[in-house]
This record gives C-alpha cells, structure tokens and sequence, in this order.
C-alpha cells in the first residue's frame, strides 16, 4: 500500500493502467499534461526524456506507457516532488522514472548538457507583473504563475539540455504564442509542429502545442486542431481516446 497524507488521494489515470496520488489542495493534473503527452513524439526504445516542472509527475508517468526510454522529472516543490516519487514507487516504475527534487534553472550544470532526446515542459503559463492577480496558495501560485522561472528561463534550459536532433516540446496559451516561438528561435529550437486545442467549435484556442527540434531547419507544420468538447458538451473522440482509450 502507499502512504497518503493530508487530503492526499490515489486516482486512477483514465485510460492506463497506473495510479497517480494527487491533492486538491496542492496540485492535481489538468488536460494540457495529457495532451502533452500524447502530442510529444518520443523514442520508442530507447534513449533519455527529461520532464521539467514535472508537478506529481503526471506527464513521466504517462510517457512511461510510450516509451522504453529512461524519463527524469524535475520538480522545484519539495511536497509535489515526494508525491511524484510515491506514485513512481507504486506503480514499480522505479527502474524507468527518477525524479530530481531542485531548480530547473540548475540542472543543465547538475544533469549535463545535449544529454537528452526530448525535453517536454509544462511551464507557469503567467507572467509576474505589477498588479498580477496571484494565487493565495502558494503550491498553485508557483504552478501557474513564473515566480520562481520565466518563460524565456526554461526554453534556454530546455535547450541546454537537448541533444542536437532532439526534441523540446511545450505547452502554453495561445497569448504566448510569439513568447514561445521567439524563445525557441532564440535558443536554436527550431519550430516544427504546431496544434491549436480548442474548447469546441466556434471557440477561441485555449491551449497551444508546440514541438521544435534542436540545431534544425525551418519547417513548421500546423496540425488538424483539436477540439475538446462536443456542442452537446460530451467529449469529442478524439479526446475520449486520449482519456480514455476509446
């Protein structure tokens, strides 16, 4: 059995066979980890992932179902690292999933660099400025807001740990579009697939995918886009095969 504190709970991750301990009033996964997931395309046996702001680990615990290759997560929050690390344990992932309890800003001079084949992130999507409205808990005011590290930060760190050939994938709101794609050319991740998610049809975008490749050529495609719900509200199956497996 796995040890569970607080408010703690162990939820079961929709269309795989893992368990994922989550706390509602700490931190519990959304949708655009599991996108990310899905969207990011990665090595089937063999080779290294590195998951940054990795949260409970949501998206190494996904990948894992993906792929044979050894995935590392960093997390800055100590309680979200050990989290993480007990879902690792209990799904007997220990041999494929290591967890790193520190600051993303460091690990290219702890980890090394051009280690990894692919790097995902689901970063703070806001910026920190006067006036910001910033959660009161400070587990989801570090989440979602760029206290600790910017934007621009993790796609230069993203960078430095890739490989050249490799492959950095991000997700973000569309108001960060030219943010991302500037940090990206910025830091020689050339831009190469590009989803938009939208809620439903005749919505705006609310989230974007986007995947560059290190030391590459131009040559961004733009995907089908993706829609969440149906009008009726139901999920559209797409993404019930991506929940759910249907």
């Amino acid at each position: 059995m796995v040890q569970l504190y607080g408010d703690e709970r162990l939820d079961y991750l929709l269309a795989e066979n893992l368990r994922i301990i989550q706390s509602p009033s700490l931190f519990a996964f959304s949708l655009d980890a599991v996108l990310l997931a899905k969207f990011v395309q990665v090595p089937i046996a063999k080779g290294s992932i590195i998951d940054l702001c990795t949260g409970n680990a949501i998206i190494p615990l996904l990948l894992s179902t993906r792929t044979k290759a050894n995935i590392y997560g960093v997390e800055i929050q100590e309680r979200l690292y050990d989290m993480g690390k007990r879902s690792v344990q209990y799904n007997h992932l220990e041999e494929q999933i290591s967890l790193i309890h520190g600051d993303v800003k460091d690990m290219p001079k702890e980890l090394g660099y051009g280690k990894y084949d692919v790097v995902t992130c689901n970063p703070p999507y806001f910026p920190v400025k006067e006036g910001s409205i910033i959660n009161e808990k400070e587990p989801f005011a570090i989440a979602r807001h760029e206290i600790f590290l910017t934007l621009d930060e993790v796609v230069k760190v993203a960078s430095d740990l890739v490989r050249p050939g490799g492959k950095v994938a991000f997700v973000h709101r569309p108001g960060r579009l030219m943010d991302l794609l500037t940090a990206f050319r910025k830091y020689k991740l050339e831009p190469k697939r590009l989803r938009f998610v939208y809620p439903k049809s005749g919505k705006e975008a609310n989230t974007i995918l986007l995947e560059g490749m290190k030391d590459a050529n131009p040559d961004l495609k733009v995907l089908p886009p993706l829609f969440v719900y149906k009008d009726e509200g139901n999920y559209t199956e797409e993404v019930r095969e991506i929940l759910y497996g249907e």
